[in-house]
């Protein structure tokens, strides 16, 4: 009896040392085909780097507020929701970045949920699709038919943190407001610069070898205008593409022509400061087609005709100097190569 007293008091003991709640977060995985040597873990108020070996395995604990983080491996990144006590393990192939994340053990049902609202965003508020809409009822009929959807599968899941589903739900109406504001003005540019009509022109740019380009000099060839800046990030992310597309459609009827908008405003009130950094980023980036100064930056009448008030911006022109489209996809979208073989180019 006395050995039994002993051995339920053990089992007591044992049962009221419940371990403790960990006051951190694990995070390991292992990333393919990785972007740089670390992870950067970010919020407004926190930052964490990561180091990856060079198999792309890592692992870390990080002492967090609960919350969506943002978690970037040097080239693109994705919403990260923390919790300490959470003992995750990411795995990620960068060439399909979004398609490919994938968490396993506590806390990845929360970011796998993220994971599958990304691409359900993605998939739903394609630009490419939405700019084939014809007017603005459409656009708004078919935005809403989204934030139903988009409601609908943020708040299926009661398991999700509510952190995770009262962020969507907030963020839902400004995110679709901003692509109407987006798709809207491209309704627009449509409507005032309509497919067939005679395209604006310019004449006597200059030209990056030295000479002077105008568009009635390019009549003959369907002509795709890429208006960009040096500054411009999303500018130079088409950059590789764009390289890519003037090597496929090498000797093809088309013309490829690249026009800055550099000006004074950007290059500390010097526009040889501008055309300095013109030229010298087309040499580092070997930029080929054809490579074009805009005189007066955003105020050229070209880029005033186009209205163009953000770049990048893709203008596509047929052999006969009339617009197929004012707002032309970008080389980065499947979209253009579609566009381009319709056209027989």
């Amino acid at each position: 009896m006395k050995k039994a007293l002993l051995v339920l008091s053990g089992l007591a003991l044992f049962a009221c040392q419940k371990e403790a709640p960990k006051e951190y977060v694990t995070l390991s995985g292992k990333i393919l085909q990785q972007n740089s040597d670390s992870l950067l873990i970010r919020s407004a108020d926190y930052s964490k780097t990561i180091f990856l070996k060079p198999d792309g395995t890592f692992s870390d604990t990080l002492k967090v507020s609960p919350g969506i983080y943002n978690l970037f491996d040097g080239a693109e990144s994705t919403s990260i929701f923390l919790k300490n006590g959470y003992e995750l393990n990411l795995s990620l192939n960068t060439e399909m970045f979004d398609e490919s994340i994938r968490y396993e053990g506590t806390g990845a049902e929360q970011n796998n949920f993220l994971a599958q609202k990304s691409l359900k965003e993605e998939a739903l508020l394609r630009i490419d699709d939405l700019k084939n809409i014809s007017d603005m009822a459409a656009l708004d009929s078919t935005l809403n038919a989204i934030k139903n959807e988009l409601s609908t599968f943020y708040n299926a899941n009661k398991a999700i943190d509510t952190m995770i589903t009262n962020s969507a739900n907030k963020s839902l109406e400004p995110m679709l407001k901003t692509y109407k504001s987006f798709i809207g003005q491209s309704i627009t540019l449509r409507n005032e610069l309509p497919k067939g009509a005679p395209s604006p022109m310019f004449s006597d740019f200059e030209n990056y070898d030295g000479s002077t380009t105008s568009l009635a000099d390019l009549a003959g060839k369907y002509v795709y205008i890429d208006v960009w800046a040096t500054w411009c990030g999303p500018c130079k992310a088409e950059i590789p593409f764009l390289k890519a597309l003037e090597k496929d459609y090498h000797d093809k009827n088309i013309h490829f022509v690249s026009l800055s908008i550099d000006d004074d405003r950007a290059h500390q009130k010097s526009w040889d400061k501008a055309r300095q950094a013109w030229k010298a980023m087309i040499a580092e980036k070997e930029l080929g087609g054809i490579q074009l100064f805009a005189p007066k930056g955003w105020q050229t009448e070209f880029i005033k005709a186009y209205k163009i008030n953000g770049i990048p911006r893709f203008i596509l022109i047929d052999p006969d100097g009339n617009i197929v489209s004012p707002d032309a996809p970008r080389p980065s979208s499947n979209e253009l190569k579609t566009l381009l073989t319709e056209l027989n180019v």
